[in-house]
């Protein structure tokens, strides 16, 4: 990774924010704000804006992480959230062609996983699961030192997983406050920083069902760390027994005796992640 430039994109629901990476040092930030109603080749400018401000000869290669499904191996995205437009984009041929550098894709769940792996607390892990607590439930999954996204892009989907009368993601995100009670997710933050029973007790519920969609994880890849991301694992304190409560209960006790769980503290993990794409692939 030493002296090896490569450019990192996150293209977020509203806006796409960019650095180069070399090692563990990074450039400042070149973002802009993209015209998200706008047809595909206007979004693709955004893009470019950003990418044209931080390439260079040295740099070889760039990362991209989108929030949607891709086809890692073609670099399509298809469907991104929040961008009608981009119901199937070739974006690694488009980039290739434009840039002559090698482009690598894919979503920003797995570049978070990728960020945690190779700059942040999963360094020296060689089986770990990214977890993202935010609006919705995202993950990327490590496993032997590299990430596994699976042909489609759909691995590490444990927010899809049907979960009593809906999904995990339906009670394990930022959304289940509104989903199961119509609240404000931000305004039962706030309330249970100042010791509110009620909003303490519905994050002790969150806890419990976050605990059983870990418990999902542990029996599908067993790994031995997990790291939270996103804005609900700032009130980690808030759910941490119950969560910690159901993963006890897990039928492999020992597992449960191995396995860390880890609060980001990474900034930028969109950013080193998608860089971190490129070192994936070798």
């Amino acid at each position: 990774m030493t002296n090896t430039k490569i450019i990192g994109i996150d293209l977020g629901a509203t806006n796409i924010r960019g650095a180069v990476v070399n090692g563990d040092a990074m450039s400042d930030i070149t973002s802009r704000r993209i015209n998200t109603k706008g047809t595909e080749e206007q979004v693709l400018e955004d893009v470019y804006y950003v990418v044209d401000k931080l390439i260079a000869k040295d740099v070889k290669a760039i990362g991209i992480g989108v929030p949607s499904v891709v086809d890692v191996e073609l670099g399509i995205v298809y469907d991104v959230v929040h961008i009608p437009s981009w119901k199937e984009v070739h974006l690694k041929q488009i980039l290739e062609d434009k840039y002559k550098i090698p482009v690598f894709v894919n979503n920003d769940a797995n570049c978070f996983a990728l960020g945690e792996h190779y700059f942040g607390k999963g360094k020296g892990a060689k089986n770990m699961i990214g977890l993202t607590l935010g609006t919705g439930l995202g993950a990327g999954v490590i496993i032997n030192n590299q990430l596994y996204a699976g042909p489609n892009c759909g691995a590490g989907e444990f927010g899809c997983v049907d979960y009593l009368d809906n999904n995990y993601e339906f009670y394990c995100s930022g959304s289940f406050f509104n989903n199961v009670y119509g609240l404000n997710g931000e305004d039962v933050f706030k309330a249970a920083q100042k010791g509110d029973a009620q909003a303490l007790k519905l994050y002790a519920e969150m806890g419990t069902h976050l605990g059983n969609a870990i418990k999902l994880v542990m029996y599908t890849y067993d790994p031995s760390l997990i790291i939270l991301g996103g804005s609900v694992q700032l009130a980690y304190d808030f759910f941490e027994k119950t969560m910690w409560k159901r993963i006890n209960t897990l039928v492999y006790p020992k597992s449960v005796e191995r396995l860390k769980i880890e609060r980001s503290a990474l900034e930028n993990s969109g950013i080193l992640g998608a860089a971190g794409l490129y070192f994936d692939s070798l």
